[in-house]
This record gives structure tokens, C-alpha cells and sequence, in this order.
């Protein structure tokens, strides 16, 4: 966390929005893991429903931001957007047969255990400069009950690095599904709810980044405590259920 503090510390103007970039599209492969195993997984064995799929900006950068119950959430976090989302991954995990090959086809890129805070935000903060949505757990590491509890200050300042917004996302139930502690997957549904996208902060001073994490935290722990998504709570929310074959958007 010295590191992150010395970041914070440094004096600079604030970042300018980046340009409309064209988001990444994505690989083969990306297309081939998301429809015949995370689809199949997420909307057959968890029962998945997703919500708010109308909040996903469809182009440009964008810092997705999300609770974390689960080693599950990556790959079921990028198929539920519909877009690809570069998530930043212990290195630990690439070396796990089948999640290892899994979470990098679906955009996950490894930072190492020890490396410096400096080196995983500025990795982030490149991709984003492609135009990748890129994914954040609030607080970095799992949480036994799926909620954010100790939100950390990383999401904020990416946003304020890159001028771009923060989308938050509740995972609902991945915890219990396979959790910390869980050796042995439990079919239990599975639901994502996309929330509404927040400003960048104001700048990179500590006060606006903890005002604007806990805008995100409030609001995906709000989305938690809905709990499972009814067929009529979805309302107007498309509901996209899996990556589109093209650039077009099935439900338009």
C-alpha cells in the first residue's frame, strides 16, 4: 500500500477524458469460452439472471467495479456485460488447471504476488487508455458474506487517472456458490445486477477518492439487498444472454 500512498501523494492535473476509443473487440477464443462454457455454466447450472445490462456504456473506457464472493466472478462478470472487461487477477490463479486458461481468455491479465501497487495500477490504467472495460473488486480480495466491506481506493483512482466513469455491479450469491473456504461448487442461483455509472472523482486527492468509492460501495450493497432478480423485477432492463455474434445488439 506505499506505493499506492506515494501515488496518491503525487501532485498532477487532472486526467482529460481519453477519446472515444473503439472498445477491443473480442478474440475467438473469448467468443468460443463465453458461449459454450460460461453461458452454459452461468444460465443452466446457476440459474444466472442479469439486470441493468442498459447501463453498460457499449464503447469506451470504463472501470467496472464489483463486490467479490467468488474465484467465479470474473468470467461470469465479463459474459453478463456483454463486452469484454480486462480484470486484473492474482498470478495464482493462471496457474489453476482449467480457471487458469479460462479467466485470461475472458480478458483477466496476472499481476504477481508482491509486485508493487504502482506497476498493477499503471498495467490498469493502459488498458483502459485501449478503450477496455476494465474490472475492479472494491475490496480486493474476497469476502465471506459477498458484500463490500472494506472498499479500497484502487477503482476511484483509476477513474481519475483515465477520466473515465465507474460502473458498479452486485454479483449476487456467488459466495455461497463457491466461496472462500468451498472446495465443492453449490448450484445455487446465481444474479448480477448492473447499477447506474459514476462520475470519475473530482481529482486525485484521498478525500475525493474515498467520496467516490463510497458512492460505489453504498450503491452495490444496495443492489445486494434486493436479493435474487424476479422475471417482473427485471422491468425495461434488457437482459442480453451471452456475448452478441457481431457488433449489433440482438435486443435492438
Amino acid at each position: 500500500m506505499a506505493a499506492v500512498k506515494r501515488v496518491l501523494r503525487r501532485r498532477r492535473r487532472p486526467a482529460e477524458p481519453p477519446a472515444l476509443l473503439s472498445t477491443p473487440r473480442p478474440s475467438l477464443t473469448y467468443r468460443l469460452i463465453s458461449y459454450l462454457l460460461v453461458f452454459p455454466v452461468y444460465r443452466l447450472l446457476f440459474r444466472g439472471r442479469t439486470a441493468g445490462n442498459a447501463n453498460v456504456p457499449e464503447e469506451g473506457a470504463l472501470v467496472v467495479v464489483a463486490n467479490h464472493g467468488s474465484h467465479l466472478d470474473p468470467p461470469l462478470l465479463g459474459h453478463a456485460l456483454g463486452r469484454p472487461v480486462a480484470f486484473m487477477a492474482k498470478a495464482e490463479l493462471f496457474r489453476v488447471p482449467l480457471l487458469g486458461p479460462i479467466i485470461r481468455a475472458c480478458g483477466a491479465y496476472p499481476v504477481a504476488r508482491g509486485a508493487s501497487d504502482r506497476e498493477a495500477i499503471r498495467t490498469a490504467t493502459d488498458r483502459l487508455q485501449q478503450g477496455w472495460a476494465t474490472g475492479v473488486f472494491l475490496d480486493g480480495t474476497r469476502q465471506s458474506d459477498g458484500r463490500v466491506n472494506d472498499p479500497q481506493p484502487g477503482a476511484a483512482l483509476l477513474a481519475a487517472r483515465a477520466g473515465v466513469p465507474l460502473l458498479p455491479v452486485a454479483i449476487i450469491n456467488s459466495h455461497r456458490a463457491l466461496g472462500p473456504g468451498q472446495s465443492q461448487p453449490r448450484l445455487v442461483p446465481v444474479h448480477i445486477r448492473i447499477g447506474t455509472p459514476v462520475p470519475p472523482p473530482a481529482s486525485r486527492r484521498r478525500a475525493d477518492l474515498d467520496a467516490t468509492t463510497r458512492v460505489v460501495q453504498e450503491q452495490i450493497n444496495r443492489m445486494l439487498d434486493q436479493g435474487l432478480i424476479t422475471p417482473g423485477r427485471i422491468g425495461a432492463a434488457r437482459e442480453r444472454g451471452a456475448l452478441p455474434p457481431s457488433g449489433e445488439h440482438p435486443d435492438r
